[in-house]
């Protein structure tokens, strides 16, 4: 008890600004500004598009239809659900599911297994069967997916960061890495060392200076801006009437279920950071106001909705944990999602800009499923749940290239993999166990 007391301490040490603190308006809105950027709301939608190789008018649809609900979702939550400063969007974990479903049975089934894994989801929730669940989540398992989903961030990151993979034009190009390098050593520089505004802004600080540089070096194409309406509405069943295919649902719903051991991994990282419990009712409320988003975003032509690790990683490095600058980019997601040109802004950011953003994020993702795995009872069980799924989720992809279907998804994706190795073994070697000991000793 007295180490977990020490950890949050420590954590709450990083905090300079709580979770109830409300600031001035023009303060709350630029510390909104860092959430949407550090955010990759609108970039998962541009890239699933763009792989699936969809028309112009549904790839606008999709990032309309992300914002808005991404925007409702965040904003719901921030003020009633939850109530933490944590973005919602559509997680990467997705990403190839969506790109898989629309190539080979069409978007209308991947929408239709959202809508139903996201209906399951909300019921299991509203009833409290979630929020009950709570016992196995331990800072084991929490931790160590934390620790992955930073592990499993920095693939992207370096993605953008070199500006592609090898043999691309722009891999690692001097341009490239002028933005990247420059834009993470402002993060770095600002969030150690800066005061006052200068580590609380780091991160804009550094968004700005990357862009100006970008300009300067003619990587930005103003062209994106041109190309986006002024107004737009999300257009209802985009892709047609929602279909159902039950290998496409059980890959979503698989999915789904490790999103949501990934969220709980989000609030409580979130709650050690600011002093803040998450129980029962904070877990049933979080998993509704999700589940309710993903279902809305199924309807319009989105993503599911889940917590983003990335954002309360820039809680530590700012030390901002209110929860109104939130509530405000909650709103201008909406006003991103209704007002497409000025949505587009966002997309004039270059891709190694992007990463050199990402990078300290990730960074801090990493350290912060260590510092909670540090919270963790020092036992041999525990560290061999730890040490076991973490080893199985690095190792595993590098032999499922080739595998398809259900078992593909599986283990192709690092977080299924830890996540659900995680739980096994906690239940094997500590639930089960004693339970059936307190069994005996009755």
């Amino acid at each position: 008890m007295e180490k977990i007391q020490e950890v949050n301490s420590m954590s709450t040490k990083e905090i300079n600004i709580g979770l109830e603190e409300k600031l001035p308006a023009w303060k709350t809105f630029l510390y909104a500004l860092q959430h949407i950027c550090v955010s990759n709301v609108w970039l998962d939608p541009i890239f699933v598009a763009a792989m699936i190789g969809l028309p112009l008018s549904q790839s606008a649809n999709i990032v309309n239809a992300i914002f808005i609900t991404a925007g409702i979702v965040t904003l719901t939550q921030a003020t009633k659900l939850v109530k933490l400063p944590i973005i919602q969007g559509p997680s990467a974990a997705f990403d190839s599911i969506m790109i898989a479903s629309g190539k080979a049975n069409g978007l209308a089934a991947a929408s239709g297994g959202i809508f139903l894994s996201s209906i399951i989801v909300f019921l299991l929730s509203v009833t409290g069967v979630i929020g009950r669940l709570r016992v196995i989540f331990t800072p084991v398992i929490s931790g160590t997916v934390i620790f992955l989903v930073g592990v499993s961030l920095s693939g992207f990151t370096l993605y953008e960061f070199l500006g592609g993979s090898p043999g691309d034009e722009s891999f690692a190009s001097p341009s490239t890495l002028i933005l990247s390098i420059s834009t993470s050593i402002i993060v770095i520089l600002l969030s150690l060392f800066g005061k006052g505004i200068w580590k609380s802004y780091s991160f804009l600080i550094a968004l700005v200076i990357g862009d100006v540089l970008a300009a300067i070096l003619g990587k930005t194409n103003f062209s994106l801006i041109d190309s986006k309406p002024w107004f737009g509405i999300p257009q209802l069943l985009p892709y047609g009437n929602l279909t159902f295919h039950w290998d496409t649902f059980l890959t979503f719903f698989v999915a789904y279920l490790v999103a949501i051991i990934e969220a709980m991994g989000v609030y409580q990282a979130a709650g050690a950071m600011l002093n803040t419990e998450i129980d029962s009712k904070r877990i049933r409320n979080g998993f509704a106001g999700e589940s309710a988003g993903s279902f809305l975003s199924s309807l319009i032509g989105g993503f599911p909705t889940t917590a983003y690790a990335q954002n309360v990683g820039l809680l530590r490095l700012t030390g901002v944990g209110s929860r109104y600058p939130v509530m405000v980019a909650g709103a201008i997601f909406l006003l991103f999602g209704f007002f497409p040109k000025i949505g587009a802004l966002l997309a004039l950011t270059p891709d190694a800009v992007v990463g050199g953003i990402f990078l300290p994020a990730a960074a801090t993702l990493v350290s912060t499923g260590i510092s909670i795995l540090a919270r963790a009872e020092h036992s041999e069980k525990n560290y061999l749940i730890m040490g076991l799924a973490i080893l199985l989720a690095i190792s595993l992809p590098n032999y499922a290239t080739n595998l398809k279907g259900i078992l593909g998804t599986f283990l192709s994706n690092s977080i299924l993999i830890g996540a659900f190795s995680s739980v096994l073994l906690q239940l094997l070697l500590v639930n089960i166990p004693n339970r059936l000991k307190r069994g005996t000793l009755k």
